[in-house]
């Protein structure tokens, strides 16, 4: 039986091998949204800070200076796929009642790329060990990191785990969080390239990949916020969780007359994740909270 493993120790476990890629120059229009590497001076007055955020006034500024290059932590190179024979690709036809449209890698590729990576999503879907080795031993060359994902039943795990383990150091793990399935997390390739694999099911998917894969591609960019921004606000229904386990509740976050937040229906529907605007944190040690408590939210800013 894989280890059970709280929410913070295993994302601990992930930013180790999540380091910091090299600084390189480049180019005004490919810097925005990467992060700064150094200081920048207009003479002797610093009016660029190392480790801010490349937005579009800054590209002004340096640009207003006589710069046509920034020194940057590079977009970090991220390679989505799924696995899995029951997937099939939008626009083609079900062939049978348990098939079903591959959701994952469409949603994670532009998960990353709000994360400030450069996406790669891989248009094929491997269906057997054989195929799924080959896929991401192609991918290793372009890869700074590789997400895998699966069916929405979690099949494919053994599948996926199986050739990773073949390619390098791999740990499965269960992580003590509401609403999730195992991971697999290691180094792979003659690079030592990092892996994780994530539940199949579309909504754990994202809302695994918010706690667990952004804060890994905000290291690589090394940006000094990993984690979204918290606020606390005032429930108005209740939100009940199981004791002994993380939650993140999807929920809609208003700011009129003070900062409020409602857990949304049907939790494990794609409809109430696309509406949310934010994750209720609820701790390991909590059953949940009711109506009326202030709470933590995490604030999932589409534009960060």
């Amino acid at each position: 039986m894989d280890e059970l493993v709280a929410v913070d120790a295993l994302l601990a476990q992930l930013l180790e091998i999540s380091h910091p890629l090299a600084a390189i120059d480049m180019p005004l229009l490919d810097a925005h949204g990467a992060t700064l590497a150094a200081d920048i001076y207009a003479g002797e007055r610093l009016v660029l800070r190392a480790g801010s955020p490349i937005r579009s006034t800054q590209i002004g500024l340096a640009a207003s200076i006589g710069l046509n290059h920034l020194p940057t932590m590079p977009h970090p190179r991220v390679v989505v796929l799924s696995a899995g024979d029951d997937l099939v690709e939008p626009g083609q036809k079900l062939a049978t009642q348990e098939d079903e449209f591959e959701t994952n890698s469409w949603m994670l590729a532009t998960a990353v790329k709000e994360a400030g990576a450069t996406a790669f999503r891989v248009h094929m879907i491997p269906e057997n060990h054989q195929e799924l080795r080959e896929v991401i031993e192609d991918q290793l060359v372009r890869a700074d990191l590789i997400v895998i994902s699966g069916e929405s039943k979690d099949e494919s795990f053994e599948l996926i785990t199986s050739v990773l383990r073949e390619l390098g150091e791999i740990t499965t793990v269960r992580p003590k969080m509401s609403d999730t399935g195992r991971v697999a997390y290691g180094l792979i390739g003659p690079d030592k390239t990092p892996v994780i694999t994530l539940p199949g099911d579309p909504v754990t998917t994202y809302v695994t990949s918010e706690i667990l894969v952004r804060p890994m591609i905000r290291t690589m960019l090394g940006a000094k916020n990993i984690v979204r921004n918290k606020m606390k606000a005032k429930l108005t229904n209740d939100a009940p969780s199981k004791v002994g386990e993380r939650a993140f509740i999807r929920a809609l976050l208003t700011s009129k007359g003070g900062a409020s937040v409602t857990v949304l229906p049907d939790q494990n529907d794609l409809t109430s994740l696309s509406d949310a605007n934010g994750l209720i944190i609820v701790g390991e040690d909590s059953p949940g909270y009711k109506t009326g408590d202030q709470v933590d939210v995490l604030i999932l800013e589409r534009n960060s």
